[in-house]
């Protein structure tokens, strides 16, 4: 299968544009979907939707919290794939979880039930470099790219290796810790997307912590683009629903096209 989640968003980029990659929590209320709709409507270049895991060890408390919701509400892995098929998002849909459910189920299993749901990335977050290459392989096979992680403490050999196994594109981390809102943006996100761009041109995106609009772009000063995830759960959590979601994102988007 061809790279759908890393043409389109070098396509993108290669227009000028700033990526913008929303989380959604999968089967956090009945109408999560309609989030989906709402955010894609509202500019996203690709979503990222959580399956929930009982121990996210990458995870604060908003998106435990949303897990939790999602699970009380009996969500499966195999629920929120069969709702994300029946979505039929029209940008690239990456999944983010943990590694024990795909090794539960087998890695090949696993990536080609992500494939059959139309998802075209996966972040695995606890999968050790080192211990990810049959997954990487099973998932290529499928036709799914694996998106790998990179850290402020990383090494450089090691960050070029990062960049060089990662598909789709290099999921720069901002800061140490967990994911969470946050009221500043750590002065090593700007330093992480240009350490990776300096090893890659495959897109770079920076997650962990990026909360407002001009948050997203001070980073996107030297990052091809964001991943957005706690301050748009916080505000579904809070209440919002789909018009919440597509006026969050949206402001981001304006503020992303605006420079």
């Amino acid at each position: 299968m061809s790279a759908t989640l890393e043409r389109a968003l070098r396509a993108r980029r290669d227009e000028g544009a700033k990526l913008l990659v929303p989380y959604v929590t999968g089967g956090l209320d009945e109408d999560w979907t309609q989030v989906l709709a709402a955010v894609v409507a509202a500019g996203a270049d690709a979503v990222e939707v959580g399956i929930p895991f009982s121990d996210p060890v990458m995870d604060g408390p908003t998106i435990q919290e949303a897990s939790t919701r999602a699970l009380a509400r009996g969500t499966t892995p195999a629920s929120i794939l069969a709702d994300v098929r029946r979505a039929q998002v029209d940008v690239p849909v990456i999944v983010m979880t943990y590694y024990n459910l795909a090794y539960r189920m087998g890695d090949l299993r696993f990536a080609r039930s992500l494939a059959a749901a139309g998802v075209s990335g996966a972040i695995l977050p606890d999968l050790p470099l080192e211990e990810s290459a049959v997954w990487e392989a099973e998932a290529a096979a499928a036709g799914v790219e694996t998106i790998l992680l990179a850290a402020p403490v990383t090494p450089d050999d090691r960050l070029a290796l990062i960049a060089e196994r990662s598909r789709g594109f290099v999921y720069g981390v901002s800061r140490m810790g967990i994911t969470g809102e946050r009221a500043d943006l750590a002065t090593s996100a700007g330093l992480m997307a240009k350490r990776l761009k300096a090893v890659t041109d495959r897109p770079v995106l920076i997650g962990f912590g990026i909360s407002t609009p001009a948050q997203a772009v001070e980073v996107c000063m030297e990052a091809d683009g964001v991943v957005v995830a706690s301050a748009l759960l916080r505000a579904l959590l809070d209440g919002g629903g789909p018009e919440a979601a597509a006026d969050f994102v949206g402001a981001m988007r304006a503020a992303l096209d605006a420079g």
